[in-house]
């Protein structure tokens, strides 16, 4: 048995952020006034990581503990967490179309900066907080445009995400330009991502998989917070509720079957796409968690139901599907319509970074039971990021790493079974006005998967934690001073 949900309707234009309609990209509006004085501050660093979960990261790669010194392995590792990377910022990028093609010069770049910046912060040393300012500087100097063929939405979406996160981890730094990077923000990546949200490229809004919504809500997003704009990131919030296109919450997971897992609707596509989509969502609720709105346990936590669906299906295990139908083409053009009648078929060994920040959360967190998200996390770990999973862009969607970032202690709920609110409170603001409280339970159906016994998420984790310890040399890191010159720029 299943429970369909009706679309929501279109979600009327309202003027939130750079300016929607034919002109938004041919002159892009500028932004509302920083730090919209109706809401309280955003908190900084904000986006897939505060200064609580840094400072963790920090102590328990000091300490040697698992499996965060395997995590942190993983990113030394990696070819793009050097500091003598170079960057090479061209001034216009083009995907899918355009001469040249150079979009990898872009998301390797970025990918540097955000591994350069995460390595600093972990170990203290400079030199790599000092690349991913070059990197990041570089950009912001020189990149005027963003073309191509409808991919090139996807390159605004991802890539702008990408790099507010890496910009975010080194905003305090005194060689940043912050307002550049902010800039470019506003002119360049946002346009695209706030232009898809609002016309689809001329298309019918069910024209596009679920993962173009995503990519561009996270853009819009991470752009909000990043540059201090309340109006922009209550924009992607309320796409992220109630837009019409397949990337928001209800329409991406249109069926909760009565088990308790919900149906992915791109899990009739193909597996990548679907793992992609479920990365990307978990990005924007974890960015939004940390700026106190909890859209992980929006209407009933309907996205650790659609995670627990994907998760359970790529590891093998049998999955309901509903058939969809969707209409495609552009308004006003050719139509056409196409039906996913049953799940694509799926290779085990295929994953992404995307599963440690997710079970983190609904488990660590939340205190809830996942067990095919900890089975996946497990499976994944240590989770590596862009250059661990091929040179192709789909090995550079997320940002990754999660078995070092995210890997949390159980958070205990307070007396009387309230649960804490989410986010970190601003700096010199009070617990009231730093955040919210989750704004639903994540009630698991009595006798379905996510009402399983709490053992099946030891086992995940215990394996996960029982990662091979690193050799000594890198467990012995120089910390940074917590009161560094540049920490008290920020």
């Amino acid at each position: 048995m299943t429970r369909q949900i009706s679309r929501r309707s279109m979600l009327k234009a309202t003027g939130i952020g750079i300016g929607a309609g034919a002109t938004a990209l041919a002159t892009p509006t500028a932004l509302a006034t920083p730090a919209d004085a109706a809401g309280a501050p955003l908190a900084h660093p904000g986006l897939l990581h505060t200064r609580a979960d840094l400072d963790r990261m920090a102590a328990k790669v000091k300490a040697g503990a698992r499996p965060y010194a395997a995590g942190f392995a993983k990113l030394t590792a990696n070819r793009h967490a050097q500091s003598g990377w170079r960057p090479n910022p061209q001034a216009v990028v083009y995907r899918g179309s355009g001469t040249p093609e150079n979009y990898r010069i872009l998301y390797n770049d970025i990918h540097a900066a955000y591994q350069n910046a995460l390595r600093y912060h972990v170990s203290g040393e400079e030199a790599h907080a000092d690349t991913a300012v070059a990197i990041l500087n570089a950009w912001s100097g020189k990149l005027t445009g963003l073309e191509g063929s409808a991919d090139r939405f996807l390159a605004a979406g991802l890539y702008g995400y990408q790099f507010a996160n890496a910009a975010e981890l080194v905003r305090g730094h005194g060689d940043f330009d912050l307002g550049r990077a902010q800039e470019l923000m506003r002119t360049v990546f946002h346009p695209l991502s706030d232009d898809f949200l609002t016309r689809h490229n001329g298309a019918v809004v069910t024209n596009y998989w679920p993962n173009w919504d995503l990519t561009a809500i996270a853009c819009v997003l991470a752009t909000g917070i990043f540059c201090d704009e309340r109006a922009v990131v209550e924009r992607a919030v309320e796409y992220f509720k109630h837009g019409d296109g397949m990337g928001s919450v209800k329409h991406a997971i249109p069926v909760v079957h009565e088990g308790g897992l919900g149906e992915w609707v791109e899990a009739g596509r193909d597996q990548g796409h679907a793992l992609l989509g479920v990365g990307l969502m978990g990005t924007v609720c974890e960015m939004a968690w940390n700026q106190g709105i909890d859209l992980y346990g929006y209407d009933d936590s309907r996205f650790l139901k659609g995670a627990q669906y994907v998760a359970k299906w790529s590891l093998g295990g049998d999955v309901p599907y509903t058939a969809n139908t969707r209409r495609k083409g552009a308004i006003g053009g050719w139509s056409g319509s196409e039906t996913a009648s049953g799940v694509a078929g799926v290779d085990p060994s295929m994953t992404r970074p995307i599963w440690a920040m997710i079970a983190n959360h609904y488990t660590k967190r939340r205190g809830l039971p996942a067990s095919y998200l900890t089975r996946a996390a497990a499976k994944a770990a240590p989770e590596g990021g862009g250059g661990d999973y091929g040179p192709n862009s789909g090995g550079f969607d997320q940002l990754g790493f999660g078995t070092l970032a995210f890997t949390r202690d159980r958070v205990e709920e307070a007396a009387g079974g309230a649960t804490r609110g989410p986010g970190p409170v601003p700096s010199g603001g009070s617990s009231s006005a730093g955040g919210v409280r989750p704004q639903a339970s994540a009630s698991p159906v009595a006798g379905g998967d996510l009402a399983a016994t709490g053992v099946g998420d030891r086992a995940g984790w215990a394996a996960a934690a029982g990662i091979g310890a690193v050799a000594g040399g890198l467990l012995m890191l120089r910390r940074r001073d917590r009161v560094s010159r540049r920490e008290a720029d920020q």
